[in-house]
């Protein structure tokens, strides 16, 4: 999967392929004809099929792991690359640096996978409704999960890319003129619009998360739609259609604050209460799992009773320092060389002396089925940032006091006093230096410092070369615009 190329994939994902199963196979119909009829869609257990391969990538390695952590968190003042000095991890040093261009792997994996997880959303909202016999009820839902994992993998390349292509359906196998018409860059406003409205109509049918049976947890919920929607909306500045999305989260009463802030990473709790929706690490099946996530962040060195890795994606100095005294989640986020571990496990030895804690894997109380392959799942929406989210929008909207509310209520899990901040400027600051230590790590700082307009004034003053009006963006891949024919622009300053 490392060497897809996407191009190819999409090509191929976003064509309708049908096949024959009947038992006539033995008589093939004549090399370009159309085949109108497939007993896949017969079989009503089928269209779950559809839905899960969507799922199942996003476990992938280009998906969520090396290149992701590469480009959404090694390019931030909250991380280092870490490792030894001369391994590079292809091009993560590049990453720490700022110095990628339109060839580097990172940037490249991101825009393939997440592509590539976009086909096959659009193959399951396609296709699902067609099948016979399939509970109406039922299809609708799987729709609306697949609609939820479509805006997944878009908000991932409208923020990492800007203008992207906009491929929104399934082509027919005569439609191949027009899908390289398609293959084009879009404004990145239509692509923030198929976001909105995939995940409103996604949270117009999904399910709460306590109407699941247990064999579905897992599974996007409305909770998880709207929390989604509510960051979409904080990143265009919608502040009053955002704040109202996060009421509808909280109102929901299905999510709250897990109150041991160290525990929200645990196996033992995943799918807890501030859980809105989670990457699923362990689908039953041995040898099978998030492949590198925990490894390649886990210590480069000796850890008694624990696994090693990696040794990439270490926390900062300046994170470190951004922590107050008291602050619980700071030793909750960072450990370091000769720490006990939260299961016993000591770190000894590393080449680097401090690691994300989120990204630590128990070898002795977690499941994992072996060093590489672990079980235990990634968070990727939780209530602690929705409250952030309604602080935000209620604090620009004018209603200061009220986000000093929801401000308030996420450094008291913290262990720290109420804000001293009042003015609607110093509480901005507040609630911007609170999402950096209350999501450290998890994805989100290099994108938060774009949005907020200040990215070259803070990357800079840590070290870094960041170039106001080229590195709010990455650099779309080079072999993508080649195979657009130059349909696909490249975007400014590479």
């Amino acid at each position: 999967m490392k060497k897809y190329f996407a191009f190819a994939a999409l090509l191929l994902s976003m064509v309708a392929v049908s096949t024959s199963c009947k038992k006539d196979w033995l008589k093939p119909a004549p090399e370009n004809t159309l085949i109108s009829s497939d007993s896949t869609f017969f079989k009503p257990a089928n269209a779950e099929k559809f839905v899960n391969a969507c799922y199942n990538w996003t476990i992938t390695w280009g998906e969520s792991v090396f290149s992701w952590i590469g480009v959404s968190s090694i390019t931030s003042d909250d991380a280092d690359k870490g490792s030894d000095p001369g391994d590079l991890g292809t091009d993560k040093d590049q990453m720490d640096a700022l110095t990628y261009g339109p060839t580097s792997l990172s940037p490249k994996e991101v825009w393939d996978a997440n592509y590539t997880g976009i086909g096959r959303c659009n193959q399951a909202i396609d296709k699902v409704p067609t099948f016979t016999g399939l509970d109406p009820a039922l299809a609708t839902r799987y729709v609306g999960e697949a609609k939820f994992l479509r805006a997944y993998f878009y908000f991932n390349l409208v923020r990492c890319f800007g203008n992207v292509p906009k491929i929104d359906r399934v082509y027919t196998s005569e439609e191949t003129a027009q899908i390289y018409e398609d293959f084009a860059s879009r404004p990145s406003s239509e692509i923030y619009a198929l976001i909105e409205q995939d995940l409103r109509d996604a949270a117009a049918v999904l399910p709460l998360k306590n109407a699941y049976s247990a064999k579905d947890v897992g599974r996007a919920t409305k909770g998880a739609a709207q929390g989604l929607l509510a960051k979409v909306l904080m990143y265009e500045k919608k502040w009053a259609d955002c704040l109202a999305t996060c009421n509808d989260v909280i109102n929901s009463n299905q999510y709250g604050l897990e109150p041991d802030y160290a525990k929200i990473w645990r196996q033992s709790n995943e799918h807890g209460i501030e859980s809105l929706f989670e990457i699923e690490g362990q689908n039953g099946n041995e040898g099978w799992g998030i492949g590198g996530y925990y490894s390649t962040q886990g210590p480069r060195g000796i850890i008694t009773d624990g696994y090693d890795g990696w040794g990439f994606n270490t926390p900062s100095e300046d994170l470190i320092n951004a922590y107050e005294p008291g602050d619980v989640r700071k030793a909750a986020t960072i450990y370091s060389v000769g720490d006990v571990l939260w299961d016993g496990a000591k770190l000894e030895s590393a080449s680097n002396q401090h690691y994300n804690y989120k990204a630590y894997v128990s070898k002795t109380k977690e499941t994992n089925y072996d060093s590489w392959s672990s079980g235990k799942n990634i968070r990727v929406l939780r209530f602690g940032e929705i409250l952030l989210i309604k602080a935000e929008a209620a604090n620009e909207l004018g209603s200061t006091a009220d986000a000093v509310v929801e401000l308030n209520k996420i450094r008291k899990r913290a262990g720290l006093a109420n804000t001293t901040a009042s003015s609607q400027a110093d509480v901005r600051n507040a609630i911007w230096k609170e999402r950096r230590v209350e999501l450290a790590m998890e994805h989100d700082r290099f994108f938060d410092l774009v949005r907020q307009g200040r990215a070259g004034q803070v990357m800079r003053a840590h070290g870094k070369n960041f170039v106001d009006g080229k590195n709010e963006l990455f650099p779309i891949p080079q072999e993508q615009i080649s195979l657009s024919k130059g349909a696909i622009k490249q975007n400014p300053g590479y």
